[in-house]
């Protein structure tokens, strides 16, 4: 369970960071994902789960 909460907190940490250093720059991606193909942000969407499980993974195969 902590870990569960580590993870979450960093999430919070960098989406805090993203929305105080560069909201300008996260607005123009959100514009840039609105103009993509419901397809193309699923596949996006795929991929980013993919990755993160695949990091999830491998930190506990190296951290166990």
């Amino acid at each position: 369970m902590t870990t569960v909460l580590l993870g979450l907190g960093l999430v919070l940490v960098i989406e805090g960071l993203v929305l105080a250093l560069a909201p300008l720059r996260l607005e123009q991606l959100l514009q840039a994902l609105a103009a993509l193909s419901r397809d193309q942000r699923r596949l996006i969407g795929l991929v980013a789960v993919a990755l993160g499980v695949g990091l999830v993974l491998l930190a506990g195969h190296f951290g166990a």
